[in-house]
């Protein structure tokens, strides 16, 4: 008896895990098209085929007897979400889009795909790859296009891609991604920015350290006699974006010590450093205050070689210093322009950076003549780069030729921060495009009474002249995640990378009832994972999550299923019935 009850019980758990998902189908369709249905007469977004081994995952839970988590997490992969492609060939590439643009039009629905195979992606971390020169991404996009054709597509071109340029790259673990994260926004001045999210050719002279203010052919000042001599602590301060926009093989550990960036003679040697990572993305807001440094302290050292020896207090020191003669004033032809990199001049990029341009611009002209293509250009989220920061970036990329801009890619910042800095965003676009200075645009740090004071005075009343964007809603029904400080020790905290109790958001959609956002969309696949996630660490446990992660893009069953129970709104899984 004993026996035929266990036979029976697994027998009944086989069936079940079969027979899922057609059991539940009708069900999950209701739940996946939630907002779908009320955005059909606009455009019904396409859901692609869901990673075997999240079927797999679903099979397990059903195995088990958890129907309501199985079910759920067969709502999140059968809900409309964006097709990644990278680092395939020309020839496969057009291929598997060709295969998929034609399967959405087949039913009537608008495929979203995110390209992602620019050269140098990610900066070397954990999504690292990209084609390998500009060559190579052009032959890469003319494939893709090929393979759309006539048909409707919408597309997120590159993420990362301009939030993350070359010239940001002197950080390996991608801290000036994240260093805005660890405080609120609102609390947090641009200029508290690590160097590196400031694009160089937006720092001004009230940004920059002191040293912008002595003209460039002044003398190095005199010594005081009745001050100390030791030498100063040593400076962790980082460098600027220019200052990291090396080539590749000169981003070594070595070159990027604190000993190595603090001999900048532009920055104070005493500056705190840029403070470490805490995921991408958070709070909006930064308030330009200025940069404050603080006095140089005596380290206790004993003095160098190099260095003077302490005046001997016995020995008669001057009351006065010789008077110098007066300088001759510079040529206003040919300005000293070596000395001049602290200046509110333009800044000459580097050749990576340069060519990321390049390669933006080529794919926008190439994928926006198709005629049925809409592209959207990487505009990082609210907690990254400041107003000012981004639009000249995107200037740069051809947002004058793109259909919009995308945010919150892979991240997890909340709709109405995302909305308000996409309104920003856009509002400076229009603001620059006659002939205003985005330096003068308003900031996510403003508060919202002065920002919509300045809205009124120097923005289009039309949306439809203004640059539209679309939002990665994803993961970020729970917002951004902030780790306990006092449970969390390591050097790089890492907020964006597979961050815990995190949950599917707003369902994707092309009804928004916003006039500037186009759409909510799951860009990123959620339950993939975002890399191992080591926070400083030597690995290869992520610290957080005690576990290993899997690599980039690989599914990740623990937060698939968070992302399901922690969803904001809810997944719905059993339907309601009228009269019930």
């Amino acid at each position: 008896m004993r026996k035929r009850r266990k036979i029976l019980t697994v027998s009944t758990a086989v069936v079940a895990a079969a027979t899922l998902p057609l059991l539940i189908s009708p069900v999950v369709s209701a739940a996946a098209r939630e907002d779908d249905d009320d955005s059909s007469r606009i455009a019904r977004l396409y859901a692609p085929p869901p990673d075997r081994d999240s079927y797999r995952q679903v099979a397990r839970l059903a195995w088990r007897g958890d129907f309501r988590d199985s079910a759920g997490l067969l709502a999140m992969v059968r809900t409309p979400q964006a097709v990644w492609y990278g680092d395939e060939t020309p020839e496969r590439i057009e291929r598997l889009v060709r295969r998929t643009t034609r399967s959405a039009d087949v039913r009537g629905k608008l495929p979203v795909l995110a390209l992602y195979n620019i050269p140098g992606r990610d900066c070397g971390s954990y999504s690292s790859g990209g084609a390998d020169d500009l060559a190579a991404y052009e032959a890469w996009i003319d494939a893709v296009a090929e393979g759309i054709g006539d048909r409707k597509v919408l597309i997120v071109l590159e993420p990362d891609s301009l939030a993350l340029l070359p010239s940001d790259c002197a950080d390996e673990s991608n801290a000036d991604q994240t260093a805005v994260e660890e405080r609120p926004a609102e609390e947090r001045p641009v200029e508290e920015q690590p160097a590196a999210e400031q694009p160089a050719e937006q720092q001004t002279a009230v940004e920059q350290p002191p040293a912008a203010e002595a003209p460039p052919t002044d003398l190095p000042p005199l010594p005081n006699p009745g001050a100390s001599t030791a030498p100063p602590a040593a400076s962790d301060t980082q460098g600027t974006g220019q200052d990291a926009a090396r080539p590749p093989e000169a981003q070594t550990p070595e070159a990027q010590s604190p000993d190595a960036q603090s001999a900048d003679p532009r920055l104070p040697a005493s500056e705190d450093p840029a403070p470490k990572p805490a995921e991408a993305q958070e709070p909006s807001g930064l308030e330009p205050s200025g940069l404050e440094p603080s006095g140089l302290e005596p380290s206790g050292l004993e003095p160098s070689a190099s260095q003077s020896p302490a005046p001997d207090p016995s020995a008669e020191q001057p009351g006065t210093l010789p008077e110098l003669p007066s300088l001759p004033a510079p040529d206003p032809v040919t300005p000293d322009l070596e000395n001049m990199g602290d200046l509110d001049t333009p800044v000459v990029e580097d050749q990576e950076t340069a060519a990321r341009y390049s390669e933006i611009n080529y794919a926008v002209d190439a994928l926006t003549a198709l005629g049925n293509t809409s592209v959207y250009l990487d505009a990082g989220h609210a907690g990254w780069h400041s107003v000012r920061s981004m639009v000249p970036r995107l200037i740069k990329a051809g947002i004058d030729r793109a259909t919009g801009f995308a945010l919150n890619v892979s991240h997890y910042q909340t709709d109405p921060d995302s909305a308000w800095y996409g309104r920003l965003i856009s509002s400076c676009i229009a603001y620059a495009d006659d002939g205003g200075d985005p330096e003068d645009c308003a900031d996510q740090s403003w508060s919202r009474r002065h920002a919509r004071r300045w809205l009124h005075a120097h923005v289009p009343d039309d949306p439809g002249r203004m640059k539209h964007f679309v939002t990665d809603t994803s993961r970020n029904g729970q917002g951004p995640w902030t780790p306990r400080a006092a449970t969390h020790q390591h050097n790089d905290v890492q907020s964006w990378c597979n961050p815990p109790e995190r949950g599917l958001g707003r369902r994707p959609t092309t009804r928004t009832g916003d006039a500037l956002l186009d759409a909510a969309l799951w860009v990123k696949t959620p339950g993939e994972s975002d890399g191992r996630c080591l926070r400083g660490t030597d690995g290869p446990l992520d610290p957080v999550r005690g576990t290993v992660n899997p690599d980039a893009g690989e599914w990740f069953p623990e937060q698939a299923l968070e992302l399901v129970r922690y969803a904001e709104p809810s997944v719905k899984v059993f339907r309601r019935f009228p009269g019930r």
